[in-house]
């Protein structure tokens, strides 16, 4: 029996069930509603079927209605009644047990209505940042505020790789917008890889920390602008794109300045080669309220010329936040024990390669702290080297799902990555030389797939790359830079707690006649003497 069926033999019964003050609304409003038809409609629509079996009330008024045929075939399905009044029976079942429900909707051809089970919420709960900061991390944003917001407004932000840097300077850049009505942020990055991932993690932070719209504006490679009309928002710009601009219509780069920005300069060790210094010193005009900020992994330029750092210490102003983490010696080890970076295990390779350099070479490299290109190209073309990096490559391969090969020249990167996939291995070669399906190569080198891999390059995933289940690197590029070495390092020392790997190998061909490095901790530690900590 449906109960449209039962309510429509009984008028009056309709406006009984109506709830109080219903029947008068829905007469008032349409005389023709209140015909019995209609009224089973608009009763069912304010108390569904379901509904009215439910209450108790509108329950025994149904089953009052029954024809005593029709309640005695509904009693005679439901235990316990012994000859009394069918009527009286039925108005006592009370319909809690789920047998009982079950059986009288059964009758009315309904189905049980499934219990809603609602959850108290707790008392307390964890809510979780959208862009949240590990306590090393807040702490040195604290330090970093302190600096920019207190003459000379220069600070340099000295964290290893995988620490969370950007992370930690995109907090810097919301608080900074978020505490104007309206403000302006550039940010300078050499590359266009280093350009995009911080055009990405800024929009992360802001998506989480932002309070109001704002501009992001990209400058870099084919990307164009009219920086004149940039009020409030951030200008991620390459350096190679902005020096152009300034060659050639420095009023673009002045409008910026105008603004008193936020200054960002990634990988700061660049900061004071003459062309970088000339953009920053553009942006950061004398007497102004325009904030110098730099970041880097190892505030230095290079290991042995110790002048050079000290030029760098003081365009900021000597002032630098680093971590310092009570109870640990330096942060670095700190973050391998807490699983920010894997443990690294560090490996040397010597290659007997012949080498010998010419009085020019020997020259340059005393100038420059760095290997000429006709050294690596030398070294890049050692047969006998080039055999041994491929088989140190292959057994890296067995205990290693992802390794990232640092080649010396574009052609040895070529080369190792050819030989390597004729043998049957997943490799492919990144260069400056090979636009072309780069992001290809890098998305398959990332992906998920169970089959090992390897990554050749020369000169692009230095910076600005970001695989995590990378947790091997084979260096075999030379160099006499602290910075590049260490950049090296850290493409494979991401830790369990960023989604990478709790151990990493690095292995570093060592040609005997040349320098090289092999700890990310005595990297890190140099410079202490020429840089001044905050204090909290």
């Amino acid at each position: 029996m449906k109960i449209q069926d039962l309510l429509s033999r009984v008028d009056r019964a309709i406006s009984d069930l109506m709830p109080a003050g219903a029947l008068s609304l829905v007469t008032a409003i349409d005389p023709e509603l209140a015909y019995p038809r209609n009224l089973i409609k608009v009763l069912l629509q304010l108390s569904p079927a379901d509904g009215l079996l439910e209450n108790p009330a509108t329950r025994i008024q149904l089953l009052l209605m029954l024809k005593p045929k029709e309640a005695n075939e509904l009693a005679s399905r439901l235990s316990g009644h012994k000859g009394e009044d069918v009527y009286d029976f039925l108005s006592r079942v009370s319909f809690k047990r789920k047998i009982e429900k079950t059986v009288l909707f059964d009758f009315f051809e309904l189905g049980v209505p499934s219990e809603e089970v609602r959850e108290q919420p707790p008392v307390s709960i964890k809510v979780i940042p959208g862009f949240g900061l590990f306590s090393h991390q807040a702490r040195a944003l604290r330090k970093v505020e302190l600096f920019l917001n207190n003459e000379p407004h220069r600070a340099l932000l000295h964290m290893p790789t995988g620490s969370g840097k950007t992370r930690t300077a995109m907090n810097v850049v919301a608080n900074y917008l978020r505490e104007r009505e309206k403000g302006v942020v550039v940010w300078l990055a050499h590359s266009e890889e280093l350009c995009e991932q911080a055009a990405d993690e800024f929009t992360k932070s802001w998506n989480a920390l932002g309070i109001r719209d704002v501009s992001l504006i990209r400058y870099w490679g084919a990307y164009d602008a009219d920086l004149k009309n940039v009020d409030d928002g951030v200008v991620i710009a390459g350096l190679k794109k902005a020096y152009s601009k300034l060659r050639t219509d420095d009023h673009q780069i002045r409008s910026l300045s105008a603004k008193n920005p936020l200054v960002v300069m990634d990988e700061a060790h660049q900061a004071i080669a003459p062309t970088y210094q000339l953009i920053i010193n553009q942006l950061m005009r004398p007497q102004s309220d325009a904030r110098l900020l730099g970041l880097s992994a190892t505030p230095g330029r290079t290991w042995n010329d110790p002048e050079a750092d000290r030029e760098l210490s003081e365009f900021f102003a000597s002032q630098k936040v680093s971590l310092r983490i009570d109870g640990f010696d330096n942060p670095v080890a700190y973050l391998i024990e807490r699983g920010y970076l894997a443990d690294p295990k560090f490996i040397e390779i010597e290659s007997s390669a012949k080498l010998a350099l010419s009085p020019d070479e020997q020259r340059r490299i005393q100038e420059s702290f760095e290997l000429p290109e006709s050294v690596l190209d030398r070294l890049a073309a050692d047969e006998k080297r080039n055999l041994l990096i491929v088989h140190h490559a292959e057994q890296l391969l067995k205990r290693h799902r992802r390794v990232i090969l640092f080649a010396a020249s574009v052609q040895q990167s070529d080369l190792l990555a050819a030989v390597l996939s004729a043998r049957g291995v997943w490799a492919s070669s990144i260069t400056s030389k090979s636009p072309n399906g780069r992001a290809e190569s890098i998305a398959a080198f990332k992906d998920d797939e169970d089959r090992p891999k390897i990554l050749c390059n020369f000169g692009v995933l230095t910076t600005g790359f970001d695989a995590p289940q990378t947790s091997a690197a084979l260096i075999a590029r030379p160099t006499l830079s602290l910075v590049l070495y260490s950049q090296m390092v850290g493409r494979a020392m991401r830790g369990t707690v960023a989604g990478g790997n709790a151990t990493c190998e690095i292995l570093t061909v060592v040609d005997t006649s040349l320098p090289g490095f092999k700890s990310v901790v005595e990297a890190f530690s140099n410079w202490e003497d020429v840089w001044k900590e905050s204090d909290e």
